[in-house]
């Protein structure tokens, strides 16, 4: 591990591969290294995070490159499997998982687009809660809400899920961690 993360460091600071062709092969050698008896798979995946803030790539921060992953995993480990396969002869072909780690990184990119498409930044906090509201269906939560208005913080969000549970625009089911909201239909 430790010749990784010099190899990874070294080609950072000579800046000759591009951080999205870096990641993957530094994320992929990993993988095949295998250090641990339980965890590489997730561990890997917190280190694909941190590795792509680290390079100013936030996309992250909004949008959970984890579910993208989990929701594609048989091809996950597909081209993980042809990308692994001679490693350790040195002879392996990172094209596979390189193609599938910027597939997922464009993927989060668009999905964030839409996202921040649909925010009116001239609007108040409470106005942005108050139309993502309105685009549910069901029960939600406040980290739904959180997720449908990236330009708000938590504490916004929450003020304004206040806000609506008291003008009667929408009903509060639970407390603490177990906390959903649904909206009055009636309003």
């Amino acid at each position: 591990v430790d010749a990784i993360c010099i190899s990874y460091q070294q080609a950072r600071e000579n800046q000759v591969i591009d951080p999205l062709i870096l990641i993957p092969i530094f994320i992929c050698d990993f993988l095949c290294i295998h250090p641990f008896n339980d965890g590489n798979g997730r561990l890997s995946r917190l280190l694909t995070t941190l590795l792509l803030y680290q390079s100013g790539f936030i996309v992250g921060k909004y949008i959970s490159m984890e579910q993208k992953i989990e929701k594609s995993k048989d091809t996950y480990y597909d081209v993980l499997e042809k990308a692994s396969n001679s490693w350790r002869d040195r002879k392996n072909d990172y094209v596979p998982f390189i193609k599938y780690f910027l597939g997922i990184v464009l993927n989060c990119y668009r999905d964030f687009e839409t996202r921040l498409g649909s925010v009116d930044f001239k609007s108040t906090p409470y106005e942005i809660v108050r139309k993502a509201v309105g685009d549910t269906l069901g029960v939600f939560t406040k980290m739904q809400i959180l997720e449908l208005c990236p330009s708000l913080g938590s504490s916004s969000v929450e003020a304004a899920l206040k806000r609506l549970k008291e003008e009667g625009i929408i009903f509060r089911l639970g407390s603490g961690r177990s906390t959903t909201y649904i909206r009055n239909h009636n309003q």
